[in-house]
């Protein structure tokens, strides 16, 4: 395993690119379903209202598009840059999706921009109108190309292991792309989206209406939004069902970790709240929570569908248990190094030109493949992630999915049968829920990612082994250096956004 210090560096400069990249492709997955829809409408009244409220809502939909741009062009060179021993394991497959994003969807979305924001009076309705749409297609299908590349690495399937080039070689493209669980974070992922596109402009509307400024415009933007907000919303609690039921199939540690369970039960429920216990250890028998609300058998449903199934807990997963066929930690690594002397045993024949011993070792290797990355594990515990960070991460999001619906159903309703300008709270609530949107996808993204821990590449690859093998200052000092343009840039978007909102629908072009 390579130095500690560099690896963390390393991780975290990902991380930091990620999150930031994150808080604005987000918005652009959801504006511009509403921005097409309300352009829809305006095409089939020919009410210039509104054309003035998509004209607005496009105008910020722009300025986040570019941004957004510049923050994920960062995070594929460092695929490049701080994780070269992880393109050059498994390039040849994770390559393949991010190249279609770039080649199809990207330029799809770049090259119909220009017509809807340019375009106004310029091309036709109907052709404006289409563009409109294939920038809001474009854009979401950027996003399914980098999820199948990201549950890829959750769940590598669709590949075979090539000894002579120490590389994993796509055998199936079909297998990675319409992998369960790269279908299911797909969904999920723009659900979410969707749903801080819905906040977003439910949010900006209700400060319109509190300002007494374009109220009707507002009202109608807030109909459009909180609708949306509603429908998907209910389809991201679906969505996460299904990623859940994917995350016990394929990641029982991760689920584990979610719920802060340690000790498997069948029946099992889900913690609706819960405070950690901080002193508790795997293998221990201390309690795990202070305090904690239970759900019963909500776990084993959500999990395998099946009100009565067992639910492996950490001590499970980590010291085995035969009764319910759970490998043990030491078992796996065991193979894992048996993998591993298979490939240097091979390396070893093939450098001596013995064809026999090659085909002895390679037939050892293949057995033992999926366990691959055990091999390299020193501790039973290393295969349990950051706890307390995942399961409170989990539980915030779940949280406000739930009040997103509850949000979303009260506004929709106080606009189609009373006056919602009268319920100033309600409005209040509004915007101070905006960046909720973005606190909950922040903590699934870091359910997903530091769930996964310590693994790059789900049992291939550890994060440990993954890394770039270069000196730990350099990737100190270019994490700063992002840092600062990050925060910039985010800096600048916001004043841009605020000077922007500021106008008005009215006022803005």
């Amino acid at each position: 395993m390579m130095d500690s210090t560099l690896v963390d560096w390393s991780r975290a400069q990902f991380a930091l690119t990620a999150l930031y990249h994150f808080l604005f492709v987000p918005l652009t997955l959801g504006l511009s379903f509403i921005v097409a829809i309300m352009e829809t409408i305006y095409v089939k009244t020919v009410d210039e209202k509104w054309k003035k409220i998509t004209r607005f809502w496009m105008t910020l939909f722009a300025i986040n598009f570019a941004i957004g741009v510049a923050t994920g062009l960062i995070m594929e060179f460092e695929f490049g840059t701080n994780w070269s021993n992880y393109s050059w394991f498994v390039g040849d497959i994770f390559g393949a999706p991010l190249a279609i994003e770039g080649i199809l969807a990207f330029f799809m979305e770049s090259a119909f921009f220009a017509v809807m924001f340019f375009g106004w009076n310029k091309v036709s309705k109907n052709f404006h109108l289409l563009s409109t749409w294939l920038v809001a297609i474009g854009s979401n299908l950027s996003a399914l190309w980098i999820l199948i590349a990201n549950g890829w690495m959750q769940y590598p399937i669709g590949m075979v292991f090539n000894p002579h080039t120490v590389r994993n070689e796509m055998s199936s493209f079909w297998d990675v792309a319409l992998s369960p669980v790269a279908v299911a974070k797909f969904l999920h992922t723009i659900g979410s989206g969707y749903v801080i596109g819905a906040l977003f402009v439910v949010g900006i509307s209700a400060w319109f209406i509190l300002k007494g400024r374009d109220v009707l415009e507002a009202k109608r933007s807030m109909v459009v939004g909180a609708s949306f907000g509603l429908l998907v919303s209910l389809f991201l609690a679906a969505s996460g069902d299904e990623s859940a039921y994917q995350v016990a199939q394929h990641q029982p540690v991760k689920l584990a970790a979610m719920e802060g369970l340690y000790k498997g039960e069948e029946r099992a429920g889900i913690v609706a709240f819960g405070i950690l216990n901080p002193d508790k250890q795997i293998g221990d028998e201390k309690a795990e929570f202070l305090g904690n609300i239970e759900i019963p058998y909500a776990l084993s449903f959500l999990g395998y569908h099946d009100v009565n199934a067992f639910v492996p807990g950490l001590d499970d997963l980590v010291y085995g248990n035969p009764a319910h066929n759970v490998e043990s930690a030491a078992s796996k690594i065991m193979k894992g190094r048996i993998a591993l002397t298979a490939l240097s045993e091979f390396k070893e024949a093939k450098k001596a030109g013995d064809e026999a011993a090659m085909k002895a070792a390679n037939v050892m290797l293949q057995q033992y493949m999926p366990y691959f990355g055990y091999g390299y594990l020193q501790n039973l515990s290393d295969i349990v992630p950051p706890i307390s960070l995942t399961f409170y991460s989990f539980h915030v999001m779940v949280g406000l999915g739930m009040w997103f619906i509850v949000l979303f159903l009260v506004v929709l309703y106080l606009l189609m049968a009373n006056d919602i300008t009268r319920f100033r709270k309600v409005l209040w609530i509004s915007v101070l829920s905006i960046p909720l949107g973005w606190i909950a996808a922040e903590a699934g993204w870091i359910v997903a990612e530091v769930g996964r821990q310590p693994w790059a590449i789900q049992d291939l690859l550890p994060v440990g082994m993954a890394a770039t093998q270069i000196d730990a200052g350099n990737v100190q000092l270019s994490f700063w250096l992002f840092a600062i343009l990050f925060t910039g840039l985010l800096i600048a978007e916001i004043k841009i956004m605020v000077r922007q909102i500021a106008l008005g629908i009215h006022g803005g072009h």
